[in-house]
């Protein structure tokens, strides 16, 4: 959520903003006049309450001097009345207020390009593309012929959008979700969490999902909590309400959770295997950091992602996204993308974002500074460490061989009791 000083004093920011990340939905004019009436009418019950306290001091003065004090009370009734009725319009204005400012986009960083994901920029790039020298086996073909993946009978079970993993290929994601935790925690300093994967409708208000992507989410009807679609949201809420103080910042969390996305708006996006799914596994990586350090630790967090892939011996780039393909609480994000040779192309595996205080703002979490001082929002920042189902993906077709096995990376192998390849 942005700070209301920001979308008074400067609103064509905030229209900016709004326009850069394509948000229909906000309002930014609606919001300027309700908050102009709203201040207006304080102004007025601030004088009312002035006036009232006069009138109660004559109606003292009058019964000490023995006069008639009517005409004063019944004015002060009268007063009363008013304060109560603008009372009540100014918690309508709160709350509408509170409505729209929820559809507000964060404010892209000014290193992001404005513009679609036409304008995404690559920074760099890690490895050699594979280039076998044989036709190249999808993840499909390689996950069928080794028994790895099973799409048939998820699909009979649970629909499109769903895969089974079996025998090998359930110990392959067991393994790359152990080595990754393993890296973050032993390596990194990151503090394994394992969190709730429901959630009440106030946790993803607090990290943006609600109510933007409120179509893209799985409910449950007779509770109301919602799946969790990333740990992003279980995790940053941790600190939900609270004020940490300054000596513990910054916090860094990691965590693996199951993800569920309905992929509401991805009719006619490639939707093969497991390269969009309904369900997946993710490990998540979670800061909790000073304002003035979150950008060196948006770096930090891109290396911590990075490092995985390095590790796997996975040819990938990184991307700076257009403001067009930004997340709409991200102020600026790095994608990882995988190069996956049976499909030709890259794959996201990982999004590294800093959302400055716009979760912290709607979530509440603070810090107490180091001595005297108001308490501040603290910074949010998040990335997948990685997304499994596209990793897998760009490792069975990296790794396969002529024959249509898959040699096991080195970094998986004391986590598959040292096998080395997938037969």
């Amino acid at each position: 959520m942005l700070d209301p000083k920001l979308i008074r004093s400067d609103p064509e920011k905030v229209k900016e903003a709004v326009r850069a990340k394509g948000e229909k939905h906000a309002d930014v004019d609606r919001w300027l006049a309700l908050d102009e009436e709203r201040r207006n009418l304080v102004t007025r019950v601030d004088g009312l309450k002035a006036e009232r306290n006069a009138a109660s001091k004559r109606i003292g003065a009058l019964r000490k001097a023995g006069e008639d004090a009517s005409g004063e009370q019944d004015r002060v009734r009268r007063i009363g009345d008013e304060i109560k009725d603008l009372d009540r319009r100014i918690r309508e204005l709160d709350e509408s207020l509170e409505d729209l400012a929820q559809w507000f986009p964060n404010l892209p960083h000014p290193d992001v390009p404005r513009g679609d994901e036409s304008v995404n920029r690559v920074l760099r790039t890690w490895g050699d593309p594979v280039k076998h020298s044989f036709p190249a086996r999808t993840h499909m073909e390689l996950g069928a012929g080794l028994g790895l993946l099973d799409f048939e009978r998820a699909t009979r079970m649970s629909g499109t959008g769903f895969a089974v993993f079996t025998g090998m290929g359930a110990r392959l994601e067991r393994a790359l979700i152990r080595f990754m935790l393993d890296l973050h925690t032993d390596e990194h300093g990151y503090t394994e969490v394992s969190t709730p994967f429901l959630v009440k409708p106030h946790a993803l208000r607090g990290t943006g999902q609600l109510p933007k992507l409120a179509e893209d989410m799985y409910r449950t009807d007779v509770d109301g909590l919602y799946l969790i679609p990333t740990a992003e949201v279980s995790i940053t809420n941790l600190y939900a309400g609270e004020t940490l103080p300054e000596e513990a910042l910054p916090v860094y969390h990691v965590g693996y959770s199951p993800c569920f996305r309905r992929e509401a708006g991805s009719y006619g996006k490639e939707t093969k295997g497991l390269t969009r799914v309904h369900q997946f596994d993710k490990v998540e990586m979670v800061k909790f950091t000073h304002p003035d350090r979150s950008y060196e630790e948006l770096e930090s967090l891109l290396a911590d992602a990075e490092e995985v892939l390095r590790r796997l011996g996975l040819a990938y780039r990184v991307v700076l996204l257009a403001s067009g393909d930004l997340s709409f609480a991200a102020a600026k994000c790095y994608d990882l993308e995988v190069w996956a040779p049976g499909a030709q192309r890259w794959l996201e595996v990982s999004s590294c974002s800093n959302f400055e205080d716009f979760q912290a703002r709607r979530a509440g979490i603070r810090f107490r500074p180091r001595g005297k001082g108001k308490s501040r929002f603290v910074h949010t920042l998040n990335g997948s460490g990685l997304a499994l189902p596209r990793t897998v993906i760009a490792l069975l077709e990296t790794y396969q061989t002529e024959r249509g096995t898959v040699v096991v990376p080195e970094a998986l192998r004391p986590y598959l009791g040292g096998t080395a390849e997938l037969t």
